[in-house]
This record gives structure tokens, sequence and C-alpha cells, in this order.
């Protein structure tokens, strides 16, 4: 069930093109919190099926924690675009 090298590219490609502010910005808070949670999201369905891997476990609660902090920040310093970001993480 492992994807191919190809369409990780694409699936990163299509998170960044969802949530980026404008052309090129493939570095904001907006798009790494897009990034993370699609990772999450992965990881979280490996879990589902690999219930004693606990370095991927750990892995994804890293992630959580990179993807409050930015989160966090955004809520500080852009309110509206907090609550646009909220909005597409809950699709």
């Amino acid at each position: 069930m492992s994807k191919t090298k190809s369409n990780k590219k694409e699936d990163k490609k299509k998170v960044i093109r969802d949530f980026q502010i404008n052309e090129g910005d493939t570095g904001s808070a907006e798009v790494q919190i897009g990034l993370l949670t699609k990772e999450i999201k992965d990881l979280t369905e490996h879990l589902k099926i690999h219930i004693h891997d606990h370095s991927s476990r750990r892995g994804l609660l890293k992630k959580v924690s990179v993807r409050r902090k930015f989160l966090k920040y955004l809520q500080a310093d852009n309110l509206q675009g907090y609550e646009k970001i909220i909005k597409k993480i809950k699709k």
C-alpha cells in the first residue's frame, strides 16, 4: 500500500496549491500547516494498521506539536487566516 515517490510529490504539490496564499508560496505558515496535516493523516492511517510501531507514533506526536505551534502563531498574527485554515483542515 506504499505510494511511489512520484505520487508523494504530486500529493505534496497539490497540498501546496490548496494552501498557498499567492503564486510561488511554499513556506508560509498556512502551507506548512497544510503539509503537516497531510502527513498527520497519512501517519494516522499507517498506525491503524501497524499498532505497535512506536517510532512512527513518536513522529506523529512531534508533527502534531509542530502544527499546534504554527496554528498558535497564525492565530496571534493573522486571525482571519487562522479561521480560514481551520475550516480547510476540518474538511
